[in-house]
């Protein structure tokens, strides 16, 4: 406990409607916070009077208060204040909403509301779909989290979508539980390097995801919340649209964007709700270093974990006891391709890959798929492993692998996400 009695001791009051707001950028310090007296929630999940909560580098937290609070923070954070302009209120009217199509669905045994929250990179697409979800369990619900943004992989790791049914509210400081989520590898983390496949698994995700709100009455009350990459122009804007229409979705919630707003207002059809949001003050942008840290941060959280560490497996894989493919190829000009073939084939073709030095560091998706006589591309993934040595002459790789030894399949997807391990 001595590290925690550490560094110095700073109370918040804070009013009605008003929020703690601090950030965390140096990797030494650990900041503990401590609700001394009344009620706040960080991102829709309630904090326990005095317990005290850790956060470490990387923190960017906005502790909100419907009644009133006073709030201890112990630790250096690069900054804190209290902010009484908040958008809490008008994201609390937005999920009553939702929570009043929740009530009528359950009365007339039908589909619950299908929201989609798109806007620009760092408004807080993810944020906000946190604060919905958490809402949502504590009212008794079930709903569906989908998340489709390969950049910064919310749901196993960067270069998948996936999807999780969300049962109880994610702790303070970490996220939602993952208990059995659905993830398919895209192996990229910008949708521009293939938007052939991220189509096709899109359309995938959201054929399965509707299949199971059927099969569970929970969940098929409660609906699903879909978070999207912050790509909102050109092909990126394609890929909303797109969305929209496989996963049926009813309400989008625009982030911080009038363009995006007017755009969608113009080209959805009209049963569907187009709602404008303003993005929190506390909402930090990142830098493309930041990003990249973030995303290694994801990855080394799949394998060692975060507050409880994990302790990943190393093992050798012999060359011949595994198949490794990518998906697709370099497109080949109109005058070469076979007869009958059309040029996106090239896009979700299985490539075969000769193990050798060129898979050092990168990460591989185990694959669900038996045989290469399945629909891989669209097939879900079991989970990751990293490629931490190649030997050649004994035709072995070396692997970090969050389960011991076998591999529960051979077929093994190749990602551009690399992981350099540390430990």
């Amino acid at each position: 406990m001595s590290e925690e009695k550490e560094g110095p001791r700073t109370e918040y009051k804070l009013e009605t409607d008003s929020e703690l707001r601090f950030e965390i950028e140096n990797k030494n310090e650990k900041v503990f916070v401590t609700l001394l007296s009344g009620y706040a929630e960080l991102f829709g999940t309630e904090l326990v009077l005095k317990k005290a909560y850790e956060f470490a580098v990387g923190a960017k937290v906005a502790i909100f208060t419907y009644h009133g609070c006073t709030i201890e923070l112990r630790g250096k954070p690069d900054v804190a204040y209290v902010a009484r302009e908040t958008p809490m209120v008008q994201y609390l009217n937005c999920n009553s909403a939702l929570e009043q199509l929740r009530e009528k669905a359950e009365k007339d045994d039908f589909q619950g509301p299908i929201a989609l929250v798109v806007g620009p990179m760092d408004v807080g697409k993810s944020t906000i779909c946190k604060i919905f979800l958490n809402y949502a369990v504590r009212l008794g619900r079930r709903p569906i989290y989908v998340d489709l943004d390969v950049g910064q992989g919310g749901i196993a790791i960067p270069g998948t979508i996936g999807a999780l049914l969300v049962e109880r509210p994610a702790p303070v400081a970490e996220g939602f539980s993952q208990q059995a989520p659905l993830v398919y590898h895209f192996g990229h983390t910008s949708l521009s390097d293939n938007d052939v496949f991220y189509r096709a698994l899109v359309s995938k995700l959201a054929e399965t995801t509707l299949e199971r709100l059927q099969a569970n009455k929970r969940a098929k009350h409660s609906g699903m919340i879909i978070n999207t990459c912050g790509w909102v122009k050109g092909s990126g804007y394609h890929h909303i649209l797109h969305a929209v229409k496989e996963f049926e979705v009813k309400v989008v919630f625009v982030m911080d964007q009038e363009r995006l707003y007017n755009e969608l207002l113009r080209d959805v059809d009209r049963s569907v709700q187009v709602v404008f949001l303003p993005k929190s003050g506390g909402v930090v942008e990142r830098t493309r270093s930041q990003r990249a840290e973030s995303r290694d941060n994801r990855v080394k959280e799949y394998f060692y974990g975060s507050k409880m560490p994990l302790y990943p497996h190393s093992f050798d894989v012999k060359f011949s006891d595994v198949k490794i493919f990518k998906v697709g190829s370099p497109a080949l000009p109109d005058s070469c391709l076979p007869l009958g073939m059309k040029k996106e084939d090239n896009f979700t073709k299985l490539v075969p890959v000769q193990p050798g030095p060129q898979l050092l560091h990168h990460i591989l998706a185990v694959s669900f798929a038996e045989s290469t006589e399945e629909n891989v591309i669209q097939s879900n993934v079991a989970g990751f492993i990293c490629v931490t040595n190649v030997n050649m002459e004994k035709e072995v790789l070396t692997i970090l692998s969050p389960q011991p030894r076998p591999l529960p399949q051979t077929i093994l997807l190749v990602s551009d996400v690399q992981f350099m391990d540390s430990h």
